[in-house]
């Protein structure tokens, strides 16, 4: 392949393209809907498998175009001037490779809306709190399935690592999560790329044990047609 590989960025899509050579000389230009050097690993192992099965180039291209993983680094096309995104990262390792991913995107600011368990361990609130005060232009703190703790009380445990991360870091705290997703939106400005952090493919927020329907897609979707994002 290619040691070379370009990025794509537009209200569609946030990804890779590149160009393989196989041994005999032939070209396969590829593009990837998913962003990340992982993302190319994968389109290898993708295409090799595809190549033994016989497949012809264009259904190999038009599968790794479209190709998805649910919260998982999932674009929601909503806007031409910023880009949102919801991935589960929910930890301070995936947190941390995440944002260098999207850094590569070169994003007027790189945004970040997270929180962290309730009756989890605090390390993981001072690792995540660290990594985005560091890496990320902006956070917005938040809750993320509270269940039997103060979002508060988690809250203040994130802004003690981001405190160790960069004592300046910038960031609000919107205790409630829906509030925060349309804080974010409605303060997005032109370039910006918006990463909501933790939940990813759930379809649910914990609070005092109970589950009530909390699906981050299709709430994003809703309330930029209520609100005329463009």
């Amino acid at each position: 392949a290619s040691e070379q590989y370009r990025l794509l960025r537009n209200k569609e899509m946030l990804g890779v393209e590149f160009t393989l050579t196989e041994p005999d000389g032939h070209t396969l230009d590829v593009q990837v809907g998913m962003p990340g050097l992982f993302s190319i690993y994968n389109a290898l192992a993708t295409i090799g498998v595809g190549k033994v099965l016989g497949l012809a180039d264009a259904p190999i291209h038009e599968g790794l175009k479209k190709a998805l993983v649910k919260g998982r680094v999932e674009l929601v096309p909503i806007s031409h001037k910023f880009t949102i995104l919801i991935d589960y990262a929910h930890n301070e390792a995936a947190t941390e490779s995440l944002i260098e991913t999207l850094r590569e995107y070169n994003p007027n600011r790189l945004v970040v809306v997270f929180g962290c368990g309730g009756n989890r361990s605090k390390l993981r609130r001072y690792g995540m709190g660290e990594v985005c005060a560091k890496l990320a232009d902006f956070s917005i703190l938040t809750e993320d399935n509270n269940r039997f703790e103060k979002v508060e009380d988690i809250i203040a445990d994130i802004k003690t690592g981001m405190a160790k991360g960069n004592p300046d870091a910038k960031y609000v705290e919107i205790p409630d999560r829906l509030d925060a997703l349309h804080y974010a939106i409605d303060h997005a400005q032109e370039g910006d790329l918006i990463a909501v952090i933790g939940k990813g493919h759930e379809a649910y927020r914990d609070r005092e044990g109970v589950k009530t329907p909390f699906l981050e897609r299709e709430l994003i979707e809703e309330y930029a047609a209520e609100t005329g994002v463009e």
